[in-house]
């Protein structure tokens, strides 16, 4: 079962969109010394819909040996065309992630058959942990809980989803669905701000941006819980509840976080792949300010 605090980490490139490895070497540091279960390599805040195949084998690569075992590494692996999901769904596999997450493919939005149809398919192409990826405000369709837990009950090596919908209640009913099948079904929310409601509610805990940018409160966060200590763990919730405006600072979210991990210190780019509306000075400034007052 995977639980506790995982990170989406931005994809680092320089200013021309190449990446930047030494750079994001030293991100996926700071998230280990910090207490970050796992890292998600191109996840929606990782612009997997702007990367090319080779470059995330390349990351995926380097990101599994320099992490060394020191958390958990999950590929993304999020397409358009079915045929490069599969792809790199094996390739991951073959260079040693913990596990591959699979968005719904969106556009045309998969009917309850077409899902079954992918999602299987992907659990089928390799032996590695599956963990779906609902996210209905970007592709267009939600992933009932209902099917998910076909999903889980065909699929065994499908063993988790990351449930990206701005409701506990959702999280809350995906969780009951599953674990009447799996009880070793995980189900992270992927809302900064929804730790402790999807721990009440017996979730596994939360795969989310803020973590780029504090993962000290998070790793706190999700100590402090596990012992009981609900001071703590409620006093880090307060001050994520008080950053969540950082997303707000930015034309799109990915600026947002960009922008708040080159606040604290590391001195990354903030450009995001194009067609974008890239980060201001002034908008980082104001995200910088967000970040001196908690």
């Amino acid at each position: 079962m995977f639980d506790g605090v995982f990170c989406p980490s931005i994809t680092i490139t320089n200013d021309e969109g190449e990446l930047d490895l030494e750079l994001w070497g030293r991100h996926l540091d700071h998230l280990a010394e910090a207490g970050i279960t796992g890292v998600l390599l191109f996840g929606s805040i990782g612009e997997f819909y702007s990367v090319s195949l080779e470059d995330k084998k390349r990351a995926i690569d380097f990101a599994v040996k320099h992490v060394g075992g020191r958390m958990k590494v999950f590929a993304g692996i999020g397409d358009t065309t079915y045929a490069n999901v599969l792809e790199l769904a094996q390739y991951s596999e073959k260079a040693g992630v913990d596990a591959v997450l699979a968005v719904s493919p969106y556009y045309f939005g998969p009917s309850p058959d077409c899902a079954q149809n992918y999602f299987g398919g992907i659990a089928q192409a390799v032996d590695v942990p599956v963990i779906l990826y609902n996210f209905p405000a970007r592709t267009g369709t939600d992933l009932a809980p209902e099917l998910v837990a076909t999903l889980a009950a065909r699929y065994p090596n499908i063993r988790g989803i990351k449930d990206t919908v701005d409701t506990i209640s959702h999280t809350r009913q995906m969780i009951n669905a599953v674990r009447a099948v799996n009880p070793q079904f995980s189900v992270l929310s992927g809302f900064d701000e929804y730790y402790i409601p999807n721990r009440i509610a017996g979730g596994n805990g939360v795969l989310c941006g803020l973590t780029n940018v504090v993962p000290e409160i998070f790793g706190t966060m999700d100590r402090a819980y596990k012992v009981h200590d609900l001071d703590t763990a409620f006093a880090c919730a307060e001050k994520i509840s008080h950053l969540m405006s950082v997303y707000d600072c930015a034309d799109l979210f990915v600026s947002a976080i960009k922008g708040a991990v080159k606040a604290q210190g590391l001195p990354i780019s903030t450009k995001i792949f194009d067609p974008a509306v890239q980060l201001s000075d002034q908008q980082l400034a104001k995200v910088k300010a967000l970040l001196d007052e908690n």
